[in-house]
């Protein structure tokens, strides 16, 4: 039996510690393979590429994984895996993006790389999860995201989501990490209001 194809993308690059973190836990639970944007693309929301070339450049950052990092946005990033690099071959059975660094909740939903790639994956009929961290620190700790983000894609993958649907998740800061009866659960929520202004 084929383990799982997993299609690993985020917005705040290929070198980011969250991506990282994020393949070496997929690593646990499937086949990986890794489009990413080449540099930063928080705030794209899902913004595509239509003026300029997109290039995919071959990388080697993650070992043992095939890797691609492109120069468009997280959208572009899923297109591209979908489209060029999976084409003659198996589509992915679910996209993961993420680890965000920095929660991803309320509208920010909607101007975020990290979601939005997601959602592209749901509209182009995979099923899909954005993980985020709730902390904004450069030293945000990651260590304790890796169970609860293995334990929320096992059951997506044993549970089989629908096409179409994209889950969004959001971790605590490591001081919460002890969450209890975690089970994967869906629902539909009114999209709450969050204002942005200056100090």
């Amino acid at each position: 039996m084929n383990k799982p194809l997993i299609l690993v993308t985020n917005d705040d690059g290929i070198t980011a510690r969250g991506i990282l973190n994020l393949v070496n836990v997929m690593k646990e639970l499937g086949e990986v393979l890794v489009v990413a944007p080449d540099s930063p693309q928080s705030g794209m929301g899902h913004a595509i590429t239509v003026g300029d070339t997109l290039r995919l450049t071959e990388s080697f950052i993650f070992e043992g994984i095939k890797a691609y990092e492109c120069s468009g946005t997280p959208a572009d990033c899923v297109k591209m895996a979908r489209h060029f690099v999976c084409k003659e071959g198996r589509q992915p059975d679910i996209v993961v993006s993420g680890i965000n660094h920095g929660s991803n909740t309320s509208i920010s939903v909607l101007y975020s790389g990290t979601m939005s790639a997601a959602i592209e994956g749901a509209i182009e009929g995979t099923p899909a999860i954005g993980f985020s961290l709730c902390d904004y620190s450069h030293k945000a700790d990651f260590s304790h995201t890796g169970e609860i983000v293995k334990k929320i894609t096992q059951q997506a993958l044993d549970k089989r989501l629908p096409k179409g649907v994209a889950l969004n998740v959001n971790i605590p800061l490591s001081a919460m990490k002890r969450l209890r009866n975690s089970y994967l659960q869906t629902s539909q929520r009114k999209m709450g209001r969050r204002i942005y202004g200056t100090l």
